[in-house]
């Protein structure tokens, strides 16, 4: 109780004076010649300089309070300079600037004692908790939560009581059941009445301090604790099922982009291409070469540089996927297990040229600043990258669906598709739109390509980890049907997310492939059948 009351004491003057009072002090006591005083000072005089330094309210004096209860505030001997120890380094106590020191300089430690540390943690616990900036007072309500100490109480009572902002005196009230209920001082309805408290409020910690205040509690309060952990415990499996969908989303919206241009070639085609994956596997070493010439000729355009490698990489692998059908799918058309071969061979020939080149080892791209880290909502933990990949997935299905419906090129395309004949016989020139067809597949798979530097390493081999997966998209939505494609994918990627954390990833994988097959036995031509009279046929 003497030390609650001293605490309480400590805080006072930013409990009880408002922000312009707490200014008038700030003018009133002298800082920097307080701060000077510290050095000559003994430890009653100390507690007295650390009381008015606090006083002040003053942002200026954190620095210097945190470093005397740290143990590094020195006296230079020689000038009488009060100085803060950083590293191998000495600090201007206001300006925080260093100070080049002599060869004779004569340092000593301001030496203080664990009441006075007290003294000191409880002046800045005050001062966080009142100060005029909402995210310093959310801080400081947080650390309570985190280290909570029944001494506290009293000065997050009379906290609360001043606080206006809503979040921040959400934190304080969970802060001070979170106290209330490990405290074993405390009576029982107190810390019955503290349990919703720390179930709303103390966030991913909540399970842990109610499972921890669980053990040696009172009946009556053990029951109040158990209901509280049953209904977090189901609150987080709800979330837990939405996290999965949410990483279903983004596994399936990787799928799209990988299987969105084999859908198109397929569709359009009917060529069943096995080097689909290299265009992919193009676009992830374009972004590579791209970024790697940012990096060394205009490094100030390294986080531009996947926006750069867009473009290129479509290009790349567009003007590949155009060689590729006037060299090789040409002339195997109505062939498919010829066409199967050839495009086999030719995924081959592909991969040793990129492990020729680039050699065996992975290759990295570097994150740009705007797809690094992650945020929370709600309850869903959301990586800034995955979140980009979905928003660009769902910008390229746009834009092709514009491409198709909204242009000349998506018109052959679309009358090809439907009847090939009679779209030559009406002067389409088939074979021109056979190549930019392919090459607007294979530019799409490189774009595929530009995403999965986020995700994946890159290597000669990463196309091959998601051919299969797309060709089962492709099957699975509807041959040439994009529409089918998107429902394919995002339902594959959830399915594959569900399924993981029972069966694991491989034979999880493996479940989705036979029921697909079993799918297709009932509907051969997937979700979105295309409708034409070649389609018939």
């Amino acid at each position: 109780m003497l030390r609650a009351l001293r605490l309480v004491l400590l805080a006072l003057p930013f409990l009880l004076l408002p922000s312009n009072a707490i200014r008038a002090q700030d003018a009133a006591t002298d800082i920097p010649a307080a701060i000077q005083a510290m050095g000559e000072a003994n430890l009653r005089e100390l507690e007295q300089i650390v009381a008015d330094l606090a006083a002040t309210g003053s942002d200026t004096v954190v620095p210097v309070l945190t470093a005397l209860g740290d143990g590094n505030l020195y006296l230079e001997e020689t000038s009488g300079a009060v100085l803060i120890e950083r590293g191998s380094t000495y600090l201007e106590p206001l300006s925080g600037e260093a100070v080049e020191l002599g060869a004779d300089a004569d340092l000593s430690k301001i030496r203080v004692n664990n009441g006075l540390r007290r003294d000191i943690a409880a002046a800045l616990a005050g001062m966080t908790l009142m100060s005029d900036n909402p995210a310093r007072r959310l801080t400081a309500a947080q650390g309570f939560m985190a280290n909570p100490d029944p001494a506290n109480i009293p000065l997050l009572d009379e906290a609360i009581a001043a606080e206006t902002d809503a979040n921040v005196l959400a934190a304080m009230q969970a802060a001070r059941a979170v106290t209330i209920l490990g405290d074993d001082e405390q009576t029982v309805a107190d810390r019955q009445a503290a349990v919703p408290l720390v179930a709303s409020g103390a966030g991913r910690n909540a399970l842990t301090v109610l499972n921890a205040a669980l053990n040696g509690a009172p009946e009556e309060l053990a029951s109040t604790i158990q209901s509280a952990i049953a209904g977090l415990e189901q609150e987080r499996a709800i979330w837990g099922a939405l996290q999965n969908v949410w990483f279903g989303l983004s596994l399936g919206s990787v799928l799209l982009l990988a299987a969105i241009g084999l859908a198109i070639t397929f569709g359009v085609m009917g060529v069943i291409n096995m080097a689909h994956g290299e265009m992919v596997m193009l676009g992830a070493y374009t972004t590579f070469i791209v970024q790697l010439v940012i990096r060394q000729n205009f490094p100030g355009l390294l986080d531009y540089s996947l926006l750069i490698a867009l473009p290129c990489a479509f290009l790349v692998t567009g003007a590949i996927g155009v060689g590729i059908e006037r060299g090789i799918i040409r002339w195997l058309y109505g062939r498919p297990l010829e066409t199967l071969l050839a495009t086999w061979g030719l995924s081959l020939i592909l991969q040793q040229t990129v492990r020729s080149i680039f050699g065996p080892t992975n290759q990295m791209v570097i994150a740009p600043t705007w797809m690094s880290g992650s945020t929370e909502f709600f309850g869903l933990s959301i990586t800034y990258g995955r979140f980009w990949i979905v928003i660009f997935a769902i910008i390229v299905f746009l834009l092709l669906l514009m491409v198709l419906n909204r242009t000349a090129l998506g018109l052959q395309m679309r009358a090809v598709t439907q009847n090939r004949r009679m779209a030559s016989a009406m002067g389409i020139r088939t074979p021109f739109v056979d190549a930019m067809t392919f090459g607007l597949g294979s530019g799409i798979a490189g774009l595929a390509g530009v995403a999965l530097t986020q995700i994946d390493n890159i290597s000669p081999n990463l196309g091959q980890n998601y051919i299969i997966d797309s060709f089962m998209v492709v099957v699975f939505g509807g041959v040439g049907n994009l529409w089918g494609t998107l429902v394919g994918a995002l339902t594959l990627g959830v399915a594959n997310k569900f399924l993981e954390p029972y069966a694991g990833a491989v034979l999880g994988k493996i479940l989705i492939l036979v029921l697909i097959i079993l799918f297709i036995q009932r509907r051969p031509r997937g979700l979105f059948a295309l409708k034409g009279r070649a389609v018939e046929q």
